[in-house]
């Protein structure tokens, strides 16, 4: 363990074995912070818990109160996995609820200044951009890239393997595997370079690609391009999740 002199830590807060704490931290009372995590200068934490070989950089703000107007204090954390990158600057804030949870997964790339609002829940190596704003409630899931300064609207659902395009403002769930981009967010095809990236077979992208054209034939409503498609597509594991995802969408998907 490695604590500079200026960091400030407090006495109750629980510090795993090789962890280093720069400069001018702040650790608050109610921190655990697992093996092997390095925290950066002038680093704030507080209500959280940060497993083992985690890189939180300078400046980061993780564990402050959500910015909710109806919000009354209470306790409340963030939960973060193994092996995540968090850069400078990025904003993560915990649960509005009592004893709710704000979870980060494990192996995210979460790039400078981002921010990640209440109750948020992302899966596992997912990158998010830097000036990414998502707001309460997102749900990520694993291995999802959203690019720079895009803005995600309360409770939106991102599936998994789907690209956001930079500035992009996504009001809408958006489904696994899809590229979607614009103001507000349009599907533009399915994510190929993240499917070849992930060693998805070419068959199940040529089918993913027939899925999305199917869907993007304006004459079909949702339910009756759902319809077509699982008389047409052979309907494996990535099918068969895509074509659930959409029928159990809150919100209806980006179209």
């Amino acid at each position: 363990m490695a604590i500079h002199e200026t960091a400030i830590v407090h006495k109750n807060a629980r510090i795993g074995k090789g962890v280093k704490i720069g400069p001018f931290a702040v650790i608050g009372k109610y921190v655990i912070i697992g093996d092997n995590t390095e925290i950066g200068a002038r680093v704030s934490l507080d209500w959280i818990e940060i497993a083992s070989n985690c890189n939180i950089s300078e400046g980061t703000a993780l564990g402050g109160s959500p910015q909710v107007l109806k919000y009354t204090d209470c306790p409340s954390y963030i939960k973060i996995g193994h092996n995540n990158t968090i850069r400078e600057f990025v904003t993560i804030h915990r649960s509005m609820k009592e004893n709710g949870v704000t979870k980060i997964g494990d192996c995210n790339y979460i790039m400078a200044y981002a921010h990640i609002a209440h109750d948020c829940q992302i899966g596992n190596e997912t990158v998010i951009t830097s000036y990414a704003g998502l707001s309460g409630h997102v749900i990520v899931e694993d291995r999802a890239v959203i690019g720079g300064a895009a803005g995600i609207h309360q409770f939106v659902k991102i599936g998994s393997l789907s690209m956001i395009g930079g500035m992009s403002r996504v009001v809408k769930d958006v489904p696994p595997y899809f590229l979607v981009e614009g103001n507000p967010a349009k599907p533009r095809g399915i994510n190929t370079i993240g499917l070849r990236r992930n060693q998805v077979p070419s068959q199940i992208r040529e089918d993913l690609k027939r899925i999305f054209k199917i869907l993007s034939q304006s004459e079909l409503n949702i339910s009756q391009a759902i319809e077509k498609i699982k008389k047409e597509i052979p309907m494996g594991v990535e099918a068969r999740y895509l074509v659930e995802f959409i029928e159990k969408s809150q919100r209806g998907i980006t179209n």
